[in-house]
């Protein structure tokens, strides 16, 4: 027992440190979109649709069944009627009544029966391409969303740097200042200066927090879970993928669900047309039937008298005519299906600008980008030169602000291009239809 208790602390720490790793394991990109995949409301709800699909199909399936159903009753005729014949008068039936039967009706010839079930098949078709695009769009939101927190973060650290060479200027000038080598102007304006800095900081790591869970949000992840993104996912860009002339915009998500959308609306439009035709059923019917003065219909040795009854029939409907509700139906379905042909014609469009805007994006952020690492490096030697200047009197603290300025606007430039090319990166995989590329 004693061997016991002292072995609980040493457990106890074993899961608070495994706790800490589980809290700083990495989370890459890949790692993000899976996680997205897997647990995102809108994915999970699409993937639910998919099996809603399965259902409707057969429940409309049912319809081309036979369709049985039974029944049963019991009557109590208080006063029962009576037939008149001259001077005679025939009671109709007796007091109690009892029934019991069984129906079946199948359809021999519906065609909305049938167009039905060629509308449900190609539901499912729908809904497994809605299941898809909407992964696709859940892609693309998660990913754009982990590099806007990988630029923040790298906004963060370029305000620590500043804030840590402030520092060293600041004591710089104060021991100036203690020795009357420097004014108090410069000791305020130094001052003022670092209050900026922590300021801006403070404001970057709420504008940190609150990415991150726009993150875990997108991801259907808890807010509350801790991640830790590594910063090597945001390498440096060198060469512009290979990039088409155009795209084969046959396979893209969108464009296949308009054409199942098109297949349906055609479907709705025979459904409509098909209310035309005459409908054949095979009716069918058994029954049992008891009369008695007394409540003794079921006992055997009771007064009761039973019948049994049965009939077979075929029931035709044919429309002739319906007010030209059908026309008008089959014309609003013509004007649907029009609407749809624009609709594909438009999302082509769309997707070839996305694309070429990608292409352009692309090329001239890869330009940005190596402009803004070359601007980085020449801010930074600027930076020490003059910081070097100021310590040996050559430079006033004006210019070294000033240079302190232009390196935190280049490196933030230079970030900046970097997530543009990115977000860019992004829609050109998303315009050739590879996307989930990323997921591998």
């Amino acid at each position: 027992m004693t061997k016991r208790v002292k072995s609980i602390p040493i457990l106890m720490l074993c899961l608070l440190f495994a706790n800490l790793v589980n809290a700083q394991e990495r989370l890459t990109l890949r790692d993000a979109l899976n996680f997205a995949i897997e647990n995102n409301t809108n994915v999970r709800k699409a993937k639910l649709d998919i099996d809603g699909g399965r259902y409707k199909t057969q429940e409309v399936r049912a319809q081309a069944l036979p369709q049985i159903s039974a029944n049963a009753g019991l009557t109590y005729n208080p006063i029962i009627g009576q037939l008149v014949f001259g001077d005679q008068a025939f009671t109709l039936g007796r007091k109690w009544n009892s029934n019991a039967g069984i129906q079946l009706s199948q359809q021999l010839f519906n065609q909305q029966v049938f167009t039905g079930l060629q509308a449900s098949k190609t539901s499912e078709k729908y809904y497994n391409l809605n299941a898809n695009l909407t992964e696709e769009q859940i892609i693309e939101l998660v990913a754009n969303n982990y590099y806007q927190v990988l630029v923040s973060r790298q906004q963060l650290n370029v305000i620590d740097t500043n804030i840590k060479n402030v520092k060293v200027v600041e004591k710089i000038i104060a021991n100036q200042y203690q020795n009357g080598l420097a004014k108090k102007i410069d000791v305020d304006r130094i001052k003022v200066n670092l209050t900026n800095l922590e300021t801006q900081r403070e404001q970057t790591i709420n504008a940190v927090v609150q990415l991150e869970n726009q993150l875990k949000y997108s991801m259907g992840m808890p807010v509350s879970a801790a991640i830790n993104l590594p910063p090597d996912e945001f390498s440096k860009v060198e060469t512009l993928p290979v990039m088409a002339d155009s795209v084969d915009l046959e396979n893209r998500t969108e464009i296949r669900l308009l054409n199942v959308q098109k297949d349906l609306l055609g479907l709705q439009r025979k459904a409509y047309v098909a209310e035309y035709y005459p409908q054949l059923s095979l009716t069918a019917n058994l029954s049992k039937t008891g009369q008695s003065d007394k409540f003794d219909l079921f006992n055997r040795h009771g007064s009761a008298f039973y019948y049994d009854a049965s009939a077979i029939g075929l029931a035709l409907k044919i429309p002739i005519f319906s007010g030209f509700a059908t026309r008008s139906k089959i014309r609003q379905a013509d004007v649907n299906l029009r609407k749809n042909d624009e609709d594909i014609r438009d999302t082509k469009n769309t997707l070839n600008l996305a694309y070429e805007n990608a292409k352009i994006q692309l090329k001239n952020n890869i330009n940005t980008i190596k402009a803004q690492r070359q601007n980085v490096l020449l801010a930074q030697e600027i930076y020490n030169s003059t910081q070097n200047n100021y310590n040996n009197g050559l430079a006033a603290l004006t210019d070294l602000l000033d240079t302190e300025n232009a390196l935190t606007s280049a490196q933030n430039s230079y970030t900046q291009a970097l997530l543009n090319y990115k977000i860019a990166e992004i829609q050109l995989i998303k315009s050739n239809g590879n996307i989930k590329s990323l997921l591998k």
